[in-house]
């Protein structure tokens, strides 16, 4: 059994430490079991080699028994405070910070105080990024982590760069806790649908009090089979009536923001290609991890180009890349990836064998006048480079370039 806490997270651990020993609150948010702990308990070891004592690092997990008297910000105040006697400086180390009733206003006391330095963990983007915006606006970085990308995928599981463990990838996902598994079906899946259920339940039904958990199970169900289709709320909402589902647009929309902000899925918008325009309704939902997504409706080769799309828009997002879907009249681009100022557009097949599919993927690029870059990701084996300008990859070269 391999110990994740020796395989550096490299990109995350390089975002991190400009800010260590800073008086900047540091927080990792992202879906439960991507591996947020382990990166507190990497920065912690690197801490320990700058000399940093033992006795002044503290560390507080909500989802042990041991933490659970700290119920709200004045628990949390009393017990840091406590802990911090007869120290010049401790290091503080919060993980599930949303198990804590107000807690930014213990961070907020705590940091203007001084002699803190602040690391937390959490799993709620709505309230982490609400409430730490409100009471800590300049005084916190927010790094989001995902699950392991495919070149950590290779490195944790000691895999060789080729199609089974592209495959391998593309049916498990890259949950970290996987190298500690025996990589088949019921073994994988039955952990897959434990993370599920914990997501659904605890960060989404007892969070936001949802009282038709049956109708919840079957929306993620539906956006699980329907991953890069555009849908809205409407037509959701009149598939399942068809169901004898009867449910409302708005509560549909409720519950798929739920579903966002549990980082259990991400909700893509649609750009006009050329213009500044947001279209309103017409949207993507890709999940953070496939692996999940196949625990939900089981793993179906039919479904490998949409699994190909979801991996390329979670490889981009991972990267820093504000990522749109485009569209140019009743044309489609996959991806338009913005970051600092410069864009890339992006097409996703799972294979280009004949004329029709290179027209269809390579012709709605060469529509675009602009000279950023762009691509068309595909598993085909033999790529024959691209056409004027527009670069055929296959799906690991294109993951490398972006990372």
């Amino acid at each position: 059994m391999m110990n994740k806490k020796n395989i550096k997270r490299t990109y995350y651990l390089e975002r991190i430490r400009p800010f260590m020993n800073k008086d900047v609150i540091k927080v990792l948010v992202g879906q439960r079991r991507v591996g947020k702990s382990y990166l507190l308990l990497q920065i912690m070891d690197e801490l320990f080699g700058q000399g940093i004592k033992k006795n002044n690092i503290l560390y507080i997990n909500k989802e042990l028994h041991e933490f659970e008297a700290i119920r709200d910000y004045r628990d949390l105040l009393r017990y840091v405070k406590q802990s911090a006697k007869g120290k010049k400086k401790l290091f503080l180390f919060i993980d599930e910070i949303q198990g804590i009733s107000q807690f930014e206003k213990a961070l907020r006391d705590l940091q203007a105080s001084g002699g803190y330095d602040i690391y937390c963990t959490g799993s709620n983007a709505d309230l982490l990024s609400g409430e730490l915006a409100t009471y800590l606006s300049g005084r916190y970085v927010e790094i989001e982590v995902y699950s392991l990308s495919y070149p950590e995928f290779l490195i944790f599981h000691k895999l060789e760069n080729n199609e089974d463990s592209l495959l391998k990838y593309i049916k498990y996902g890259g949950l970290p806790y996987l190298i500690n598994l025996e990589m088949n079906d019921e073994v994988v899946y039955d952990y897959l649908k434990s993370v599920t259920n914990t997501i659904l339940f605890k960060d989404v039904v007892a969070r936001y009090s949802v009282r038709n958990v049956a109708f919840l199970e079957r929306l993620v169900e539906y956006v699980a089979d329907n991953v890069g289709s555009l849908v809205s709320a409407k037509k959701i909402s009149d598939f399942l009536k068809s169901q004898k589902t009867n449910i409302s647009p708005n509560i549909v929309l409720n519950y798929l923001s739920f579903l966002s902000d549990a980082f259990l899925i991400f909700k893509v918008r649609r750009s006009e290609i050329g213009g500044k325009r947001i279209f309103e309704i017409n949207d993507k939902y890709y999940f953070q991890d496939c692996g999940l997504r196949h625990a939900l409706i089981s793993y179906r080769l039919s479904d490998i180009n949409k699994v190909l799309e979801n991996i390329v828009y979670m490889h981009l997002r991972a990267s820093g890349y504000a990522v749109t879907v485009g569209q140019m009249g009743t044309r489609e681009v996959d991806f338009v990836g913005e970051k600092k100022g410069e864009k890339l557009y992006v097409q996703v097949a799972y294979l280009v064998p004949d004329k029709k599919t290179w027209d269809r993927e390579f012709g709605n690029l060469l529509r675009i006048s602009d000279n950023y870059p762009k691509f068309v990701v595909s598993m085909d084996k033999m790529i024959e480079g691209g056409e004027k300008g527009i670069r055929h990859m296959h799906i690991t070269q294109f993951i490398k370039t972006l990372l």
